[in-house]
């Protein structure tokens, strides 16, 4: 619980970018981080280092050229992203923090039941997949994510405003169907109402969807059961400066921007309870 105390505790004002990790946050990520190769050039840079600048980047919201000469040379950083996120290593990490997060909170790791959303961002002329959303009248991406009843980011698929909510929901809940085999009770909101839903995800597994609406007379805003939480998580993302827009030209990388503010958050939560996450193998 936040407080005057605690508050300033966890205040980063006295560190030179609000991006710096602190050291048990490094004992938190870094044992996880891969390793170096074998093969080719022995690695020169901290890899701390480059985590640091791009969470400057990912909070900060600026260009890879504006980064400031005090982090390792942006050809690298930039490197170290790309790679990461077409191997799927944000990805990963995010899995293996988010695990070891519900079992500090006396949890499963594995969750089994999420909830489900998606957010209309606005996109710049650059990106590939660029759409109309008429109902919300935004031009741009769909960021489409479930988390655990937690709020912690457990999958997410960007792709085009014009594509519906319950035709999209396979293609998210497929994409995390292997790495959380036991999340199968799913909680949305009207927009995934329907049998043309239910036929689709017959195709990959047995699923229950779980539809929390509005009461009819309700009047202003008015906290729903479990929807709640999926809309607290795009309001914690919402709070890196390179998420408020989606600059991405790809989708692919629309998304691992979306893994990293998620390790970022689960890294500085497990440093505030000073319990690291200590895994015998890197990725």
């Amino acid at each position: 619980m936040w407080t005057d105390i605690t508050r300033g505790q966890y205040r980063r004002d006295k560190l030179t970018y609000a991006s710096v990790l602190m050291s048990k946050e490094w004992e938190v990520l870094g044992p996880i981080l891969p390793g170096p190769s074998s093969r080719g050039r022995p690695r020169r840079v901290e890899l701390q280092s480059v985590v640091e600048a791009i969470f400057y980047v990912l909070e900060s919201g600026c260009q890879w050229r504006m980064l400031p000469d005090s982090f390792p040379p942006r050809s690298t950083v930039q490197r170290y992203f790309y790679t990461w996120c077409r191997d799927g290593t944000w990805k990963q990490i995010n899995r293996l923090l988010l695990m070891r997060a519900r079992e500090e909170m006396g949890r499963e790791a594995s969750p089994g039941a999420g909830v489900i959303d998606s957010q209309s961002v606005r996109t710049t002329e650059a990106g590939s997949v660029r759409r109309h959303d008429a109902g919300k009248k935004v031009k741009g991406r769909k960021r489409h994510i479930v988390t655990d009843t937690n709020g912690l980011l457990v999958g997410v698929v960007v792709h085009g405003t014009d594509i519906q909510d319950r035709d999209s929901a396979p293609l998210v809940l497929a994409s995390i169907r292997t790495a959380f085999p036991w999340l199968r009770h799913v909680f949305a909101d009207g927009g995934y109402a329907g049998d043309k839903l239910k036929t689709s995800l017959a195709a990959i597994g047995e699923w229950t969807v779980e539809i929390i609406k509005r009461s009819d007379t309700a009047q202003g805003f008015v906290v729903l059961p479990k929807r709640w939480v999926v809309e607290r998580t795009f309001a914690w993302l919402g709070r890196n400066r390179r998420l408020a827009k989606d600059f991405e030209k790809r989708a692919d990388t629309a998304m691992a921007w979306i893994f990293a503010a998620s390790i970022k958050l689960i890294t500085r939560r497990q440093e505030r309870k000073g319990k690291a996450i200590i895994l015998p193998i890197r990725l």
